[in-house]
């Protein structure tokens, strides 16, 4: 087991309109092993990302719990550890692919890539050529590398965050959206990724608007519906 969600509630608190409160989603129950992809699939306005960024503790949860099972036994309910824990766990056991790309202005795609061996020990000068290797097979051009992704096309900024996401794996993935601004092609090479990464066992839980690409990667899907 890597994750198992029981009874997660999450309702939110709009304090400009009067503090009226609207739910996001109500009752979610799952689980998920080592090496499974569980995909979140429902209409817009069902609450899939907000269950996601409340997997990461984005959000906090009005009430359920989110344990999630480490390697040596131990289990954490990411519902209720404290912020230092949160943390730790972000920068050595969960990882989040999402929508959009947040890095620094001025950074270099093979250095926003790089980093994340850099921070697991690899070597500088290992870290850029596997960067280089991976910003290559998702079909950015070699004289891209070394600029900025900030000035890129939206579905080159889309393959360096997923790049940055995946070249230095997790124990558990959340991935919203990942080939939202993909074409065909790309979108292949990223599900051949995320199944090496399977393989590996790396439990990942997504949500894709493109069904095929939802079924080519996809273990269980959990079928949501508007609270």
């Amino acid at each position: 087991m890597r994750l198992e969600v029981k009874n997660l509630d999450k309702t939110f608190k709009i304090y400009t309109r009067g503090s009226i409160e609207v739910k996001g989603f109500n009752n979610i129950n799952f689980k998920l092993k080592k090496g499974e992809f569980l995909s979140l699939h429902g209409p817009s306005g069902a609450g899939k990302s907000s269950i996601l960024k409340t997997l990461y503790r984005t959000y906090t949860t009005t009430s359920g719990n989110i344990n999630y099972y480490k390697d040596d036994g131990t289990v954490i309910d990411i519902a209720k550890v404290d912020e230092s824990e949160i943390l730790k766990l972000r920068k050595e056991e969960v990882g989040y692919v999402s929508q959009f790309l947040q890095i620094l202005p001025r950074v270099s795609a093979v250095d926003v890539v790089s980093q994340q061996l850099i921070l697991k020990g690899e070597s500088q000068e290992i870290s850029r050529q596997k960067a280089k290797e991976m910003l290559d097979y998702l079909s950015i051009r070699e004289e891209l590398f070394d600029l900025s992704p900030l000035t890129f096309s939206g579905g080159e900024q889309q393959r360096v965050n997923i790049a940055k996401g995946i070249i230095a794996p997790k124990s558990l993935l959340l991935l919203d959206e990942p080939t939202a601004s993909l074409d065909k092609k790309n979108t292949i090479r990223v599900i051949e990724k995320l199944k090496q990464l399977k393989q590996k066992g790396v439990a990942m839980v997504g949500i894709f608007h493109d069904l095929e690409a939802m079924e080519m990667i996809t273990d269980k899907i959990y079928e949501l519906k508007r609270v």
